[in-house]
């Protein structure tokens, strides 16, 4: 069983420790301690609450959408966009994940995508590359 100290989960999600703390104080997390007698949360519940998180994160800010192929969508503010004369690049900041899109410098400007706006990075991939880090 994979076990993450609130430290680990706080890193995880960009919060602060006090702020897992209080996840946990409420009840929308679930934490164990472990044979040193620290507070650890179990690696499928920790999954189970970031689906949650972010399907509550999604859910108010797209209005209705019928149906879409995208399965990960990465809601956030728009921080940073440089543009060309026929290309745009915008960052958007969700959470810890910075996400970096190449549109058309006309795509950007009908969005009206600048730094602060709130914006949703719809991702499909057909290739993605998935990492195990070394032990802690």
């Amino acid at each position: 069983m994979t076990v993450f100290r609130i430290k680990e989960a706080a890193d995880l999600f960009g919060v602060s420790d006090d702020t897992v703390r209080r996840w946990a104080d409420s009840g929308r997390i679930t934490t164990t301690t472990d044979a040193s007698g620290r507070a650890v949360v179990d690696g499928a519940e920790l999954a189970r609450f970031a689906a949650q998180a972010a399907r509550d994160a999604t859910q108010p800010h797209l209005g209705e959408v019928a149906a879409a192929s995208a399965r990960n969508r990465f809601t956030g503010l728009v921080t940073r966009v440089v543009k060309d004369t026929v290309m745009a690049q915008v960052e958007i900041q969700s959470g810890p994940h910075r996400v970096v899109s190449l549109m058309s410098r006309e795509a950007a400007d009908e969005l009206g995508l600048e730094p602060g706006v709130l914006a949703v990075a719809a991702v499909k991939a057909t290739n993605v590359s998935v990492e195990i880090p070394r032990a802690r």
